[in-house]
């Protein structure tokens, strides 16, 4: 499963790559609206940082097909000619994700809230389709058993199609996906880094720790702190 970090902000984006393995970055217009910059400029910034292998995903804000594809356009000679355009799941988002497609470019579908248009939106030619699973919850609805239903369509009909599942609240909603096989996930910096937080982790640190130097002070005579101080004298 790849995980994505769901965020514009280059020095949050940094801080993570810095100390856990990730594939890419998503945004969107409101993520981008968060950094009150030129969002081009934001975006470059991040392409320019991160590794060649990791996806970055941009999404459209027009709202017809035409205007959308000229969108897509200019965010690929600005960007990176290999960015992920996000494309919402409207009728005219549609048409678009299958003329982009025809030309060969990455596409993602967004604004997902229902199996079936993930489903039309991988017929058309979307690469990723991006299932809301939060707010489904909110709406009343499963926003995992969604995501895990899109998973299961694709692959019970060969498609060339795979989920990257957004809007998080927690990291049991991931793990739950993950052990589906879901393809992608993509969450904001405070979910990702609850992935490998657990309190019982940190204790047992502390406690290997207090064990191990007061080994060393049986064994040596030292405290710990004398020990450095004379280390660095």
């Amino acid at each position: 499963m790849l995980v994505l970090i769901d965020n514009a902000n280059i020095y949050e984006i940094e801080r993570l790559y810095s100390m856990y393995p990730y594939d890419g970055v998503t945004t969107n217009p409101s993520i981008l609206m968060n950094e009150r910059k030129n969002p081009i400029k934001v975006l470059q910034s991040i392409r320019d940082f991160l590794p060649k292998s990791s996806q970055l995903h941009a999404q459209v804000v027009s709202e017809s097909t035409e205007q959308m594809i000229e969108e897509a356009h200019f965010m690929l000679r600005e960007i990176d000619e290999q960015l992920f355009i996000k494309v919402p799941v409207t009728a005219q988002g549609m048409r678009a994700i299958h003329l982009l497609k025809q030309e060969g470019i990455n596409i993602t579908a967004t604004a997902i809230y229902t199996a079936m248009q993930a489903f039309m939106a991988a017929k058309a030619g979307a690469r990723y389709t991006a299932p809301y699973v939060n707010r489904l919850d909110n709406m009343g609805a499963d926003g995992v058993q969604v995501a895990m239903d899109i998973h299961t369509m694709f692959r019970a009909n060969n498609m060339e199609a795979d989920v990257l599942a957004a809007s998080f609240k927690n990291s049991q909603q991931i793990l739950n996906l993950c052990k589906h096989g879901i393809g992608a996930v993509t969450a904001s910096p405070d979910v990702l880094d609850a992935l490998i937080h657990h309190d019982a982790t940190f204790t047992a640190e502390e406690n290997f720790t207090q064990d191990f130097y007061s080994l060393v002070s049986e064994v040596t005579g030292l405290h710990f702190k004398e020990k450095e101080s004379r280390k660095i004298n």
